[in-house]
């Protein structure tokens, strides 16, 4: 505010002042809103909202966000709130951003009032269950919309393909909604995107190659969708992603070598889908990489020596696969390490990890389910780590019996082994045989003598 008495103090239009007034009027409950923030831009104002002052003259307030959540206000909005037409009557408004605001009554995007906010650069309409019906392609009007975050709402339909001329857009967040059919190409003409979020819907198809267009993406979350088929080559081209996760749906394997490409990659999630092949090659050369999961993948062959190149892994998960053969002893060289689960798959031999690194991780290392795997003595001997390593002891293993035992022999349950005669049982059979030899001895001297008496 000027200080000089020879300047004008600035103040806000009658006609944006009466709009804001009827806005406010709609969402929230108070309908003495408008008495107690009477100047809502300077001598009453209201955390939810901000002003700036324009260029013009004499300078004036106008209105350019208005936010509305539990973090202002409980409950956020009335039981009847809207979106009103007043929002028209805010021609410099920025950001509209509506939490928990829209919980009992039904509410829908009104197309004609979204596409005319022409200075909209954010617009959060977040977690209202009662918002429903489709997003309107009048948002693609909003030429400058830089944030769009309809996320935990209850909307159906497509995602509209006008979406895909939004250029200045750089996040786009459609999350846990009920969104169907298939992603359009045109999302490949949102230049500026950084995040896409999509994940908790029903999006059905192919994820479209145009995704590889978006050469400024950082994350990606396609999880718990129903998308199927092979995934395009192009998303190798993203060298500026983070975060993949593709989990919960019906992507086809193999996985395109291409995306070795993914060099800044520390997020790969695919758990949930019908890859059904090896481990990918190419997934070694993401040296970047923090998390791989790819739990329940139908995943075949071996664990691969090369995962032990990703030296900044903290979490490795391959659970409720059919991999087999023995677990790499080069895992302990991860030195980040800190969850490997590789239950429920057909991995066996003796467990060969350091103990250290099997004492490190504790119950973050997940062996359960694997039938054919076993330990050796050594460890079971050792208190603090029997509770850690939920594999059998090792029958003969090294350290504890034949060194030259076959394989087969080292990993077979105590029950399968032949039974050993014991020593007593021996002495046993062998009283048995010798009180039979006896009496057969007696038999034939008693026969021998009945014939001698006859004769004579």
């Amino acid at each position: 505010m000027p200080d000089s008495d020879d300047e004008v103090p600035v103040e806000m239009e009658k006609e944006e002042l009466l709009g804001i007034f009827e806005v406010m009027g709609a969402l929230l409950e108070n309908s003495d809103w408008a008495l107690e923030h009477p100047q809502p831009c300077t001598e009453t104002q209201w955390p939810g909202i901000q002003c700036e002052i324009g260029d013009e003259e004499p300078p004036m307030f106008h209105v350019t966000k208005i936010h509305i959540g539990p973090d202002i206000l409980t409950p956020p909005c009335k039981s009847s709130a809207s979106l009103p037409e007043s929002l028209l009557k805010l021609p410099y408004l920025k950001t509209l951003s509506l939490f928990s605001c829209f919980s009992t009554s039904q509410v829908t995007l009104p197309p004609k009032l979204l596409g005319a906010l022409s200075s909209l650069e954010h617009l959060a309409l977040v977690s209202n269950p009662t918002l429903s019906g489709e997003i309107p392609s009048s948002l693609s009007q909003i030429s400058g919309l830089r944030v769009l975050s309809l996320s935990q709402n209850n909307l159906q339909g497509k995602v509209p393909s006008k979406i895909g001329t939004l250029v200045s857009l750089e996040q786009l967040d459609l999350s846990y909604n009920n969104l169907s059919r298939q992603l359009p190409e045109e999302v490949g003409g949102l230049e500026s995107l950084t995040i896409l979020d999509l994940s908790r819907n029903a999006l059905e198809g192919q994820v479209p190659s145009s995704v590889g267009q978006l050469k400024l993406l950082q994350k990606i979350d396609l999880s718990s969708n129903r998308l199927k088929g092979m995934l395009p080559p192009d998303i190798g081209k993203l060298n500026r992603l983070v975060l993949l996760d593709l989990s919960h749906n019906l992507i086809n394997g193999p996985i395109p070598e291409a995306l070795s490409g993914l060099q800044q990659l520390e997020y790969m999630v695919a758990d949930s889908n019908p890859i059904n092949t090896e481990v990918p090659n190419f997934v070694g050369k993401l040296l970047n990489l923090k998390t791989l999961s790819f739990s329940e993948c139908g995943l075949i062959g071996s664990v691969p020596n090369f995962l032990s190149s990703l030296k900044n892994l903290t979490d490795l998960s391959l659970n409720n696969n059919s991999l087999t053969g023995t677990v790499p002893p080069n895992l302990e060289t991860l030195p980040n390490l800190d969850l490997l689960n590789l239950s429920n798959n057909q991995l066996s031999g003796e467990l060969t990890l350091p103990e250290e690194f099997i004492e490190r991780l504790g119950k973050r290392l997940v062996l359960r389910g694997n039938n054919g795997l076993c330990t050796s003595n050594l460890l079971h001997k050792k208190e603090n780590m029997s509770g850690y390593v939920i594999a059998p002891l090792c029958i003969n293993a090294r350290g504890s019996g034949d060194q030259n035992a076959t394989e087969s022999e080292r990993v077979k349950p105590l029950d399968q082994n032949p039974v050993q005669k014991s020593s007593s049982a021996v002495s046993s059979w062998s009283n048995v045989k010798l009180n039979s030899f006896g009496f057969i001895i007696c038999f034939l001297s008693l026969l021998l003598c009945s014939t001698l008496l006859l004769v004579f």
